[in-house]
């Protein structure tokens, strides 16, 4: 079965909460997380295209890179079993050689037939590099790269496809945001009414120069201030409010991407952010799949554990 076919849309979800009546919001949420068990959210709109562009050139491998709790990662290797491609994770981080079968992003992914070269730190820096690339060739043969993260110009072409003719009725698109191809993709669909907020996982501002390479509408803005301390960085305070918001909802959400998303949202709604009578839609991009990996690391350090 194509991975095409075991796609199921996307629904609406609108979330009902006693801030968003006293505020007078009305706040819904988009639920790309449940379009594949496995290729969730943005995963499966990045890869759609890149995996075509890969089988039309006749490539048998596809080449990725990632943490050790990577979405795309884990994506990339159900994604390319599905389409018949090998595929291959350069993943940082060397410590994990003897180890990752503990881990279960990779377990996953090496279930579903991902190879991995584990990298030291420095190495990883240079991944871009023409260097790297010709070693990387010389080791593993021709091969489709895809970038950290997923994004490059087809991938933003699949996120372009987020939005859909219903959603013009929202005045206000939020997404996460990683490596910035997810937003680019949903500010050029964007209705010429709507404006699109991005909440950044990553410490800093420096996201919006990547942005600006493959977004062609200035219909967009960053939220900086929800990151917790940068990328994978949690506290109690965050899990608590994934959590009560899972009980609220039974919606789940990950506390890499979506909850960092929602908290702020919520925090901009709690502060008058939005005037009254805005009607916002979240984008939930997935990510799930990093709760368990995010729990075993909780643990260790006497931390609440999320709820799965």
């Amino acid at each position: 079965m194509s991975l095409q076919r075991c796609l199921v849309e996307s629904s609406t979800q609108k979330i009902i909460l006693p801030l968003l009546t006293k505020k007078n919001i009305s706040l819904f949420i988009k639920r790309e997380d449940l379009i594949h068990p496995f290729i969730s959210g943005n995963k499966y709109r990045k890869l759609k295209y890149n995996l075509i562009e890969a089988k039309r050139l006749g490539v048998a491998n596809l080449l990725t890179f990632g943490g050790a709790y990577s979405n795309h990662i884990a994506a990339t290797a159900y994604a390319g079993k599905m389409a018949n491609l090998k595929t291959i994770g350069v993943v940082r981080g060397e410590e994990l050689i003897d180890n990752w079968q503990e881990n279960p992003t990779l377990k996953f992914a090496h279930d579903h037939g991902m190879a991995f070269k584990f990298v030291s730190r420095s190495w990883y820096r240079e991944k871009h590099t023409e260097k790297v690339h010709n070693e990387l060739k010389e080791e593993f043969g021709d091969f489709y790269s895809l970038p950290e993260g997923g994004t490059n110009a087809l991938a933003v072409k699949g996120c372009e496809e987020i939005l859909n003719e219903k959603d013009a009725f929202f005045d206000v698109i939020c997404s996460c945001v990683g490596t910035g191809g997810t937003i680019a993709g949903i500010s050029n669909s964007a209705m010429e009414h709507q404006k699109v907020i991005g909440f950044p996982a990553l410490k800093g501002d420096f996201l919006k120069k990547d942005i600006r390479k493959f977004a062609v509408h200035n219909n967009w803005d960053l939220v900086t201030d929800y990151h917790f301390g940068g990328y994978g960085k949690v506290d109690e305070a965050l899990i608590h409010f994934i959590n009560n918001f899972k009980r609220e909802t039974s919606i789940p959400l990950d506390p890499v991407y979506t909850g960092k998303m929602m908290f702020g949202l919520v925090d901009l709604i709690q502060n008058d952010y939005f005037k009254p009578n805005t009607k916002i839609l979240a984008i939930h991009s997935g990510g799930l799949q990093g709760v368990l990996g995010m729990n075993l690391k909780l643990e260790k350090k006497n931390l609440p554990l999320l709820i799965v």
